[in-house]
């Protein structure tokens, strides 16, 4: 087994109602570059985790057992990859991530909000000690200026966490 793991944030149905507060527009180009993702790190071995968000008393957007909380179908998400239910903003809060990363030294990150949950499980996954690659080609946000912002301020305050567009990170 790799020493490596893909941690897919949030990549859920709610992000694409356009009835949705939540709506984050077309990302269809975004989704294949995660599959692209995905199906290069099954190529090198690397644990796949998708973790999804619930808000437990929503009726609307989140909602437990909404179509809201299923990870997005275009993405190839296979039986064999965990999924972590969390709760609270920080995928480590509460969940068994951790465990499912026992023996895991180098974390690669995709996900939906990049400023959100992205952006908390970096800053948990950091303090843990992991060495992070944050595919930011790979992370949304509800608009670019947020996105980039998010990603310099991250860049600015831990100089150890590698960003790279997915190009990069097959060239590597």
């Amino acid at each position: 087994m790799s020493d490596a793991a893909l941690i897919l944030i949030d990549f859920q149905e709610q992000w694409l109602d356009p009835k949705s507060d939540y709506f984050v527009g077309d990302i269809a180009k975004i989704l294949e570059k995660v599959n692209r993702l995905i199906q290069f790190a099954r190529k090198q071995g690397l644990k796949i985790i998708f973790t999804r968000h619930i808000e437990q008393d929503s009726k609307t957007d989140f909602a437990p057992n909404s179509k809201g909380v299923e990870i997005i179908s275009l993405l190839h998400k296979d039986k064999k990859d965990t999924l972590i239910t969390k709760y609270r903003i920080n995928p480590f809060y509460q969940t068994k991530l951790e465990q499912e990363l026992v023996g895991v030294t180098k974390v690669v990150v995709a996900g939906i909000l990049t400023n959100l949950c992205v952006r908390s499980f970096v800053e948990a996954a950091y303090d843990r000690d992991f060495a992070i690659t944050v595919i930011a080609d790979c992370c949304v946000a509800f608009d670019q200026k947020t996105q980039d912002f998010t990603i310099q301020d991250l860049k600015n305050t831990r100089e150890e966490i590698q960003f790279m567009d997915l190009e990069e990170y097959y060239a590597r």
